[in-house]
């Protein structure tokens, strides 16, 4: 209040805030937290500052936060309660405490949830034959992460050899694929393969029937064609005749050289080059045959 002493006296009142950015208390704010799935789970915030501070919660990732029967990108309030609780809920939290007073401050609070394994198979009949490469797969999610592996038909667990390779490839949290491959079908493999999947809170299997198939036959791919070579002797003498073939005018040509020559039969139709050369009163043709020619 400021006074002035005059007569008659003067005054004047004037107020002052004093404002205090916002900040969150170690306690009674909730520490990172494990929890069954299943439970109920309550995350507390506690922030202080002037004015009041505004509790927002949000997930650090982004994304909805799941509640009993509604979803949101974010609540508001010191308190967030989730009933029975699942997987999904699992990660960072963010509590936001903000009052108009920079700056806003924030805690992250990890939310794990424990659960014990599940497996999933796409495939549960597979059909392979003899000398195949396979790969099978299994898609497993647990919390702790599992210890996961393969059984054989005979019930043995199977480890890396220059036959089989066993994979793990984990995705995000707690998902994972489990991959087998085996290299060469056996005989022995045919039958059921197991793939396991093992935590602290239980243990899973999957099973995949590998049955035997024929080996798909091996086709000829299109636009081939077998060749083949044959060579006659021809009598040069007076009349030129094939080894048994019937006269042809063609082999009465004399010029020497490179011809053409359409070759049709009964059972195939072929065409080849003569070549005709003189050498000790010997003459040779060379056939390229296309085709199946009878001889």
């Amino acid at each position: 209040m400021c006074q002035v002493n005059t007569d008659p006296m003067s005054s004047i009142t004037g107020f002052l805030e004093v404002v205090v950015p916002p900040d969150i208390l170690d306690y009674p704010t909730s520490t990172d937290m494990v929890v069954r799935e299943g439970s109920n789970v309550t995350l507390r915030c506690a922030a202080t500052g002037t004015p009041e501070p505004t509790v927002t919660w949000r997930r650090e990732a982004g994304g909805t936060i799941s509640l009993s029967n509604w979803q949101a990108g974010s609540i508001v309030g010191p308190e967030l309660e989730i009933t029975r609780i699942t997987r999904l809920h699992m990660g960072p939290y963010l509590c936001i405490a903000s009052n108009g007073v920079p700056p806003t401050v924030s805690k992250r609070i990890l939310l794990t949830v424990h659960f014990q394994p599940m497996v999933w198979i796409e495939n549960q009949l597979v059909g392979a034959y003899e000398g195949q490469t396979l790969t099978l797969e299994c898609r497993s999610e647990a919390h702790p992460s599992p210890i996961t592996y393969w059984t054989r038909p005979s019930n043995e667990t199977i480890a890396n050899d220059e036959n089989y390779k066993v994979e793990t490839i984990p995705k995000g949290l707690y998902e994972m694929t489990m991959k087998l491959v085996i290299k060469s079908v056996r005989a022995q493999d045919f039958g059921s393969f197991r793939c396991v999947a093992t935590n602290s809170l239980g243990e899973t299997d999957g099973k995949i029937k590998i049955y035997r198939i024929d080996k798909p036959p091996t086709t000829r791919r299109p636009g081939m064609r077998r060749e083949s070579k044959k060579t006659w002797k021809i009598d040069h003498n007076h009349e030129k005749k094939a080894v048994g073939m019937k006269d042809d005018p063609m082999l009465k040509n004399d010029d020497v050289g490179d011809e053409q020559i359409d070759f049709q039969s009964s059972t195939a139709s072929s065409s080849f080059h003569r070549h005709l050369f003189t050498n000790f009163g010997i003459t040779a043709m060379t056939v390229i045959l296309a085709g199946g020619l009878s001889t």
